[in-house]
């Protein structure tokens, strides 16, 4: 099972990759609803929380640490 300390800034990796070709996503909303951007194109995308952590993969925490 996968960790679910994840907040708000972290850096998450998703197990298939958006249409720009990456998988690395920034935890914008955490909520009922999770809301994601992705790192590279920019993209937000809402889902609610159990879809969320049925896609996520590997939280990479936020950058400052």
């Amino acid at each position: 099972m996968i960790n679910k300390n994840y907040k708000l800034g972290d850096y998450v990796i998703m197990r298939k990759p958006h249409a720009c070709k990456t998988n690395n996503w920034m935890i914008k909303r955490v909520g009922v609803d999770i809301k994601i951007q992705c790192v590279y194109c920019g993209r937000e995308i809402m889902m609610d929380r159990l879809e969320f952590e049925r896609k996520l993969k590997k939280v990479i925490g936020d950058k400052s640490e």
